[in-house]
Order: structure tokens, then C-alpha cells, then sequence
């Protein structure tokens, strides 16, 4: 196993170019790093911004998260898997739900294989909002993922191997987000939104990998780790694009959730609250409580406690949102 040695499933999408590129920034020594997705002209194009001459440690693999067997070739040698890879559109998961299982489950699953094969050291999953209380099939299959992970470490015999999970809301500006919508409709008389009480967490992808590096650095293994974020209202961040345009309410879509959740009621008797974050625990497992009890002086939160965009004690004014859209198109 080479140290300092990066793989990043999925690692041509949005969150696998910021964590590459940080990576590159901010980690010295790095042994390897290998991007693996299954496009190859993100590839391509990555791979030009990259070149080996400059970056001779980074290598792109084409592949699948349901081809096992490619997983597992990719993954000898690594120290630290980030896997991001997954279908992410509701939409497109609810008229094709098997395929969202075979990424999203059965894709985990060869990870996880490949994982304790490879006798990797760390692993982080990327999980959502949508896995907490699932309303939708890709929240459903987020679900299972992550209890997939943290249970790999049941399984794990004598490995030095460790799997956590962190989870996040909707990235600013991702595919599929509202700020993507209300900037293409710009000229329109009217932003549609689906309900007047609507909220969101706030979550850069820069800060997203800061997340996921915390965990590489900081998790015990059998957690998953929810980091504490600002909330905005829909109708804010319509005022803060265009506070002239008007709103129209056209009732919520299916799948979709007025509020985002990262931690439920019923997640509240297992949760520990830190300066920076939540960690949900798998079980009351002591060594892992203990851990974060001592090292980061966790405190239990309150049983019925619920981490919601909605019940947040952190919520960013319309000025805020205007600096978070100027942040945003200043990276564009």
C-alpha cells in the first residue's frame, strides 16, 4: 500500500474536481491519486487540466462502481477511498429505480469489497440530506448505502480499515439546485417556487471537501459525521437575485421535501454534538463515544433532538445570500 494514496469514486463530477484540486493544494506527498468515473470526456477533459508531466501521481481510471472487479483493481495499493460516485437526480431515479440500486447499492457494496480486499485504511462515503426519514428512492438508496458503510465495520476482522459516512445538504450552485434555476430564468417574469415556507442548508463544495478531508484526518470508523451549516429561505434567495421579480408558488413536487434533514428524532438517541458537527453513532457504542468524548469533548444532544433546515438556530439573511452568490460566480 502506497502512503498518502487517494482514490475518488465518481471522481469527475462536481465534488471530485474541488477535492482533487484542494487535494493537490493543500496535501504534500501524495503518492497517488487515482480518479475513477465511468465518463470519459470529463475525463479527457480533466485529464488536460492535469497533465502527467506535471502530475505524474495522478492516474484516470474508466470504470463503473458496479463493475466489482474493476473496482477492486483500481483500489490496490490505496491508503484512503472518497466515494462520491452515485445517481443523484430524484427525478431521474424514481423512472429508474433499479439503476439507482445498482449504482447506489450494489455500487457501495463492490466499494466496500474492493475496500477490505485492498486492505485499504480509511473510507469516506458521501451521503445527503435525502438519506435521513427518505421520502424519495435516491434518498431510499442513499439510506441503504449508508448503512452499508458503517456496518462494513462489523465485518472487518483484523483489518486496519475503518468506514464512516459524512452527510450534507444540496451543494450552492450544484446541478439540480435552486440557485441554477432561478439564474436561467432570470428574464422571466416570475421565479416558481414550490412552497412559501420552503428552507435549505447552505454548503459550498469547498467546504464540502473540507468535511471530507476532517473525516479522513478525524473519524474512528462506524459513524456518520454531519457538519453544521447555515440555512436560507427560498424566497430570500429569490429577493437575493432579483428582489423586484415575483414569486409564483406552484405546490411541491413529488419526492421533494419542504425542509431539509440531517438528523431525525428518532437519530437523536444516538447523536453527539461537537463544536463543528454532529456525529451520529451506528449504536450507544461505547469506544466510539468515548472517543469523541474525550478527543473533541462531544456532549450528547437532547433525545427528540432534529437537525432540520427549517429548526436551525443559524439562518443567513438575504445580505449573506448575495455574498454567497458573488463568492459563487467569482469560481465560474
Amino acid at each position: 500500500m502506497s502512503k498518502n494514496s487517494y482514490l475518488i469514486t465518481g471522481g469527475t463530477g462536481s465534488f471530485g474536481n474541488a477535492f482533487v484540486s484542494n487535494l493537490i493544494k493543500f496535501k504534500k506527498n501524495i503518492s497517488k491519486l487515482v480518479i475513477f468515473s465511468r465518463d470519459e470526456l470529463k475525463q479527457s477533459i480533466m485529464s488536460s487540466k492535469y497533465p502527467h508531466s506535471k502530475y505524474p501521481f495522478i492516474r484516470f481510471y474508466i470504470g463503473d462502481v458496479r463493475d466489482s472487479e474493476r473496482i477492486l483493481s483500481a483500489s490496490e495499493g490505496i491508503e484512503n477511498i472518497i466515494h462520491a460516485a452515485a445517481l443523484k437526480q430524484v427525478p431521474s431515479t424514481e423512472y429508474n429505480p433499479f439503476e439507482a440500486v445498482q449504482t447506489n447499492i450494489i455500487g457501495s457494496q463492490n466499494v466496500i469489497k474492493a475496500a477490505l480486499s485492498n486492505n485499504v485504511k480509511k473510507v469516506v462515503a458521501l451521503s445527503t440530506d435525502k438519506a435521513c426519514a427518505p421520502i424519495n428512492l435516491y434518498g431510499a438508496t442513499k439510506l441503504c448505502s449508508d448503512k452499508l458503510f458503517i456496518s462494513a465495520n462489523n465485518i472487518k476482522g483484523k483489518r486496519d480499515i475503518k468506514f464512516s459516512v459524512v452527510r450534507y445538504g444540496n451543494v450552492f450552485g450544484s446541478r439540480g439546485s435552486v440557485y441554477p434555476l432561478f439564474k436561467s430564468l432570470i428574464d422571466e417574469k416570475t421565479f416558481p417556487i414550490t412552497d412559501k415556507n420552503m428552507t435549505r442548508f447552505n454548503i459550498s463544495l469547498d467546504e464540502g471537501v473540507s468535511y471530507v478531508m476532517w473525516a479522513i484526518e478525524n473519524s474512528y470508523g462506524g459513524e456518520i459525521i454531519v457538519p453544521k451549516l447555515k440555512s436560507f429561505k427560498i424566497t430570500d434567495l429569490a429577493r437575493a437575485i432579483d428582489p423586484t421579480k415575483k414569486n409564483k408558488f406552484i405546490g411541491i413536487r413529488a419526492g421533494e421535501k419542504i425542509h431539509e434533514q440531517m438528523i431525525s428524532k428518532s437519530d437523536s438517541y444516538n447523536t453527539l454534538e461537537m463544536k463543528n458537527f454532529y456525529t451520529i453513532l451506528n449504536t450507544n457504542n461505547n469506544p466510539i463515544k468515548q472517543y469523541y468524548l474525550k478527543k473533541f469533548k462531544a456532549k450528547k444532544v437532547k433525545e427528540g433532538f432534529e437537525y432540520s433546515s427549517n429548526f436551525n438556530t443559524d439562518f443567513m439573511s438575504i445580505k449573506d445570500l448575495k455574498k454567497v452568490i458573488q463568492n459563487y460566480e467569482k469560481k465560474l
